[in-house]
């Protein structure tokens, strides 16, 4: 089979990392296009992929049949708007998180995309690619250490750019602990609740930060997630289960440390890449090979309505300081 002939739309830092990755360490695909209104950041974008056509937008690349699949990094908030012409005719697509920015806006896309009668959208949940969740998950799911009572998640960041506001806090970052906790756990989230820290006096002015979420899970489970984001020392993004009979954690830059009888076995990590590097080559590559073949290589447009749905839960309380219940709407069968 020919290569996928793949579009990027928006080439800021995400974008292009995906057109760099794409044309050098995928197989089996390559950018034929790109979909991006600033013309700096176009030119930019094609010394990576000079053989890429640009379009001002997604639309005149699909009428172009210069594109097999899509690939969408712009900011979630344009996302609706790209989505629905992509699932018009019927390409598949690899839509970062989040796959839209509300509620609403992530029905119409499940709706539309059910109503076409085929899941072509993949959402961008690349820590279930990461090594240290996937080792994780296993863990849980065979329960060698008996059953899952509580996760301890921190995720930090040393600053954050000027663009980053309040909200973010939950909407940018903490969804990623919101669909990763429901895929280690298999279970929906009911309820979030965020707990505002001393405030850190290094945060900018518009941050009220570090804070601290609590979802509960249907099952039971709490997880508790640290919320840092000028933390100074750099980013690191750990996990901590807890078990009936020890506890595991993962993302310090050596791997998994796992207690159990009273001794600790440390798994290595052997390479330098960078935290989530190789979970998103995994996960563009998984994306290129389903699509080649009509299929999803990762998590689908109903997973993304359901984190969705906790941002907008996490959100509520962040502005109320309450416990927010996490409501959904009925399944569609098409999602089964």
């Amino acid at each position: 089979m020919a290569d996928l002939r793949v579009c990027v739309i928006g080439t800021g830092a995400m974008g292009t990392d995906h057109i760099v990755r794409i044309n050098t360490r995928m197989s089996g695909a390559g950018v034929t296009a790109i979909v991006e209104p600033d013309a700096n950041r176009a030119a930019a974008a094609l010394v990576h992929a000079p053989e890429a056509k640009q379009f001002p937008n997604i639309s005149d690349a699909i009428a172009s049949g210069l594109i097999d699949a899509a690939l969408v990094a712009t900011p979630g908030a344009f996302h609706e708007e790209v989505l629905l012409p992509i699932i018009a005719a019927g390409i598949p697509v690899l839509c970062e998180k989040p796959m839209t920015p509300d509620v609403a806006s992530a029905l119409r896309v499940v709706a539309a995309e059910a109503a076409g009668g085929k899941k072509i959208i993949q959402v961008g949940f690349m820590r279930r690619f990461d090594e240290g969740y996937i080792e994780l998950q296993k863990q849980i799911l065979g329960a060698q250490l008996g059953e899952l009572l509580a996760l301890h998640c921190a995720h930090r960041n040393p600053s954050v750019p000027e663009w980053y506001g309040n909200d973010m806090l939950i909407a940018d970052s903490v969804s990623h602990e919101i669909d990763i906790v429901r895929f280690l756990t298999g279970s929906p989230i009911v309820s979030a609740e965020v707990k505002q820290l001393k405030r850190n006096k290094l945060a900018p002015e518009r941050l009220n930060e570090p804070i601290l979420v609590l979802l509960e899970t249907e099952s039971g489970v709490i997880a508790t997630v640290e919320m840092n984001v000028s933390v100074q020392f750099g980013y690191q993004v750990i996990t901590e289960a807890v078990f009936q009979k020890g506890v595991s954690e993962i993302g310090r830059s050596n791997g998994m440390t796992t207690w159990e009888a009273g001794r600790s076995s440390t798994a290595e990590h052997v390479s330098y890449l960078t935290r989530f590097a190789r979970a998103y080559d995994d996960e563009i590559q998984s994306w290129i090979n389903a699509a080649r073949i009509g299929q999803l290589g990762g998590p689908n447009a109903w997973d993304g309505y359901m984190s969705v749905a906790v941002v907008e839960a996490g959100l509520k309380s962040l502005h109320s300081g309450a416990k927010e219940l996490a409501t959904y709407a009925t399944k569609p069968a098409f999602y089964n």
